[in-house]
């Protein structure tokens, strides 16, 4: 089993790296209101990665990565 720290930096580069400024600036513009002014404990953060999700999921429907 890969470590949960391992697979957050995998995530995070390759969030980074392949995903299209459109879906990553229409993550940012769903997720940032909901995590300004409220402390880190109170911000659901299951919530906001199904809303990721579901986002790069709309966006990539048909596109595939090779």
């Amino acid at each position: 089993m890969i470590p949960s720290e391992v697979e957050c930096r995998i995530a995070r580069y390759f969030f980074h790296m392949y995903l299209p400024d459109d879906v990553l600036e229409e993550i940012e513009e769903k997720l940032l209101p909901s995590c300004i002014w409220i402390e880190d404990e109170a911000i659901d953060h299951d919530e906001l990665v199904r809303w990721a999700i579901d986002i790069i999921d709309k966006q990539l429907e048909n596109k595939r990565f090779r």
